[in-house]
């Protein structure tokens, strides 16, 4: 356990504030440069520094490839679930102006939550594709 103690102390130390960094892409997206894809991407990094630094056993004990699958649906699920719900409310597919009275504020609800699906995805795939590359399912022969 004391392999790599440095480099294990500063990436428990930088972990939570990429995280964080990812949060602020996700949420800022809608006014800025950002967004969903970046957000998931940035988001899962920190899961990839932690499974470089403590291997891949304890990452998977923290976040199981179960939850990874089931996320990963539920971001798709909410991205169509808000077209189907445009659709609903006699819009078009992804038509957000029906989400609200205001159409700017049915915009920004329609974009937030895309977004969120879109970020839950990207996050929950790149990590699963990490884990397959890193050798999660791999026979111990």
């Amino acid at each position: 356990m004391s392999d790599y103690l440095v480099l294990r102390i500063v990436g428990k130390f930088l972990i939570p504030y990429i995280m964080l960094f990812g949060l602020y892409v996700q949420f800022h997206g809608d006014f800025g440069p950002g967004g969903g894809f970046q957000a998931g991407v940035i988001f899962a990094s920190a899961f990839f520094i932690y499974t470089l630094l403590f291997g891949l056993e304890r990452t998977l004990s923290v976040v199981p490839a179960s939850v990874l699958r089931v996320v990963s649906a539920s971001g798709v699920l909410v991205y169509t679930g808000v077209g189907v719900a445009t659709l609903l409310m006699g819009g078009n597919f992804l038509d957000y102006d029906a989400l609200a009275a205001d159409p700017i504020t049915g915009q920004h609800v329609g974009i937030i939550l895309v977004e969120a699906g879109v970020g839950l995805t990207v996050a929950s795939v790149m990590m699963l594709m990490f884990f397959t590359f890193a050798g999660y399912g791999e026979s111990k022969t």
